[in-house]
C-alpha cells in the first residue's frame, strides 16, 4: 500500500512536519521489549508437548516453565523501571508464585495462576496506565468470551469433530478446499475475505474444516484473511479511505493470504 500509494503518503509526512511532536511516555524500543516480553510468555506458557520426545522443541518444552519464569520476572522489573509499580507489590507477587511452584512442583499451571491473580492485583492498585490498561483488557474479554463459546458451539455443531461429521458433510469441505492446490488456497482466502470472524472463533471454526479434509495451506491462507477482512470491515474502511484503496487493500490481503497458504502448504505442512 505504501509503495503504490507512495507519493500520497510523502505529501502526508511532509505536512505532518509541521504538526507539533506528539508526546510519549516510553520510547519505541521500551514498548518493544515490553510486547515482546508478554509474547515471550505467551508462546512458552502454551508451548505444547512435541510428538516425538527428541529434538531441540522437545528440550524446549521440557523447561518451558522456567523460560516463562524469567520473562515474567522480567516483566515484574518491567512494571517497576517504566509503569511505576510499587517494587514491593511485585516482589511478593513472586515470592508467592515461587511458593507455590515449590509447592507444586508437578503442577505448574497452579503457580501460573497465581502469577495471573497477582498481575491482576498489580494492574487494578496502581492508578494510571495500568489500571487502564486491566480495565480495557476485562472489557475486550466480556466482549471475545460470550462470542468464542458460541463459535465453538456453531462450529462443533455444523462441522463436528475429527472422526465425527457434523451438519456439512465433509466431501463438500474437501471438494473445495482440501489438498493444496492454488484454486483451493485462492478460494480460502476469499471465503475467510468475505466472512466475519469474532475475535479468536476462527480457532474452533478452522479445527472443524481441518477435520473435515481441509488443506493445511488453505487452512493458513483462511486464518490470514479472515481476521484482517469482513464485509462491515471493508466497508467501514472504504469510508475512510475510499473505494480505491479499500479495493488494493482488499486484493493485496487475498493474493499474499493465497501466496502464503501455497507455500506452507506445498513446502512446510
Amino acid at each position: 500500500m505504501h509503495l503504490i500509494f507512495r507519493k500520497e503518503e510523502q505529501a502526508k509526512l511532509e505536512a505532518a512536519v509541521h504538526l507539533p511532536a506528539p508526546v510519549v511516555e516510553r520510547s519505541l524500543w521500551q514498548n518493544i521489549i515490553y510486547f515482546a516480553t508478554m509474547v515471550g510468555i505467551l508462546v512458552f506458557a502454551t508451548w505444547g508437548k512435541p510428538a516425538v520426545e527428541v529434538g531441540l522443541w522437545n528440550a524446549v518444552y521440557s523447561v518451558k516453565w522456567i523460560i516463562t519464569g524469567l520473562f515474567a520476572a522480567f516483566l515484574g522489573a518491567i512494571l517497576v523501571m517504566w509503569f511505576r509499580v510499587k517494587a514491593l507489590k511485585v516482589a511478593l507477587t513472586g515470592v508467592v508464585v515461587l511458593v507455590l511452584a515449590l509447592m507444586f512442583p508437578h503442577e505448574p499451571l497452579i503457580a501460573f495462576s497465581g502469577g495471573i491473580v497477582g498481575l491482576t492485583v498489580l494492574t487494578t492498585t496502581t492508578r494510571g496506565e495500568t489500571e487502564e490498561w486491566f480495565l480495557s483488557s476485562w472489557d475486550l474479554a466480556k466482549q471475545i468470551l460470550p462470542l468464542l463459546f458460541a463459535g465453538v458451539l456453531v462450529a462443533g455443531l455444523l462441522l463436528g469433530r475429527p472422526g465425527q461429521e457434523g451438519l456439512i458433510p465433509a466431501g463438500w469441505v474437501s471438494g473445495w478446499v482440501g489438498g493444496n492446490s492454488l484454486g483451493a488456497n485462492l478460494f480460502a482466502s476469499v471465503v475467510g475475505a468475505f466472512m466475519y470472524f469474532a475475535t479468536l472463533t476462527e480457532v474452533p471454526i478452522l479445527q472443524g474444516l481441518l477435520g473435515a479434509g481441509m488443506g493445511k495451506g488453505p487452512a493458513l491462507a483462511l486464518l490470514l484473511a479472515g481476521p484482517a477482512l469482513s464485509l462491515p470491515n471493508m466497508l467501514v474502511i472504504r469510508s475512510v479511505i475510499g473505494t480505491k484503496k479499500t479495493l488494493i487493500f482488499v486484493c493485496l490481503v487475498v493474493v499474499m493470504s493465497t501466496i502464503s497458504g501455497l507455500i506452507f502448504g506445498n513446502y512446510f505442512a
